[in-house]
């Protein structure tokens, strides 16, 4: 009998050695005796922006890694974190389009979900089009603001409580206020957008705009470009799309029931929750996001890169991680 456990021991010895878990993370694992790579399901929730190239960087992890199955939700970023310190949903990962929702909501005064974040993307507001959009043949990069505030023209946008693109434009024409010297210019805008054309994200309103419901969308510039709408150009210093100018940015505020949000860089941040399922294979995602992989993918889909990608504060980000890090700018 003890010559049989022997072998059973020296079996499982040379399958590990031999690679059976050569699709298992290098991350703190344990693995049983002679067990191949198990089933894991990593779940991620993620700003309805980030819908198209997380899509496409799962199906690439996933082919990396067979065993993985990874079951994606997007939506509005302070909904998605909502739906883990509220409604007690487990996040593998969390990924959001303005990375202040992570310490507000995830940071926590009673409940800590996490005490770190990375930011591994950037991207800008506009306004997108089509041909048959009201004044499609008019407007430019420099009358966009008379346009969008006639008579009759339809804008959509997202709700500022839920999702950052909302209150982003909303800043963005605050910005746009000075910048140009036009008192009443962001009001005039956002009267053409009533609640009526407000959605949770603005990507539910593309189908919107596509069929002429709308004339215009306040959106991303990545959606813009995957797309292929026609968009306006707008100034780096209304845009929020310069991560170096957040102090320029910082003055616009405006209010949500979440309170009043200064203005600030557009960068996508994400996380690993402190209750995750499958911690460490989070971390190996997280490394392909923000590894040349995950950044190949993210400029493709139109998303500005970091080079290096910042870390909130190094000295809490995983090991792992810490080497292709650098410390966020200061504010």
């Amino acid at each position: 009998m003890k010559s049989l456990n022997a072998a059973k021991l020296l079996i499982a010895f040379l399958m590990v050695a031999a690679g059976v878990t050569a699709h298992l993370p290098t991350h703190g694992w344990a693995v049983a005796q002679g067990t191949a790579s198990p089933a894991i399901t990593l779940t991620m929730f993620g700003a309805g922006t980030l819908a198209a190239p997380f899509r496409e960087m799962d199906a690439a992890f996933m082919k990396e890694h067979p065993n993985v199955t990874i079951q994606a939700q997007f939506g509005g970023s302070v909904k998605m974190v909502k739906q883990v310190t509220e409604l007690h949903q487990i996040a593998d990962v969390v990924a959001v389009a303005d990375y202040s929702v992570i310490p507000k909501y995830l940071f926590g005064d009673g409940t800590q979900y996490t005490d770190w974040y990375v930011g591994f993307a950037t991207n800008a507001i506009t306004f997108v089009y089509t041909g048959r959009s009201k004044f499609a043949n008019e407007i430019t990069a420099t009358n966009w603001y008379e346009v969008l505030g006639r008579p009759g023209v339809e804008i959509g946008r997202s709700n500022p409580d839920t999702d950052p693109s909302g209150y982003q434009t909303m800043q963005m024409l605050e910005l746009a206020e000075k910048y140009y010297n036009r008192p009443g210019l962001a009001p005039a805008v956002l009267a053409n957008a009533p609640k009526r054309n407000m959605r949770d994200t603005e990507t539910e309103l593309i189908a919107a705009l596509e069929s002429g419901q709308i004339d215009y969308l306040a959106i991303y510039r990545s959606d813009a470009l995957q797309h292929h709408f026609k968009y306006l150009q707008l100034p780096p210093q209304i845009d929020l799309g310069d991560a170096r100018s957040a102090a320029y940015y910082s003055r616009a505020s405006v209010q949500t029931i979440n309170g009043p949000l200064a203005g600030k860089p557009i960068v996508y941040a994400a996380t690993i929750p402190n209750n995750a399922a499958h911690a460490d294979w989070a971390l190996l995602f997280m490394e392909f996001l923000v590894g040349k992989g995950g950044q190949e993918i993210l400029t493709r889909n139109g998303f500005g890169s970091l080079s290096p990608p910042y870390a909130s504060d190094v000295t809490r980000v995983p090991n792992d991680l810490r080497g292709v890090l650098t410390a966020w700018p200061k504010q």
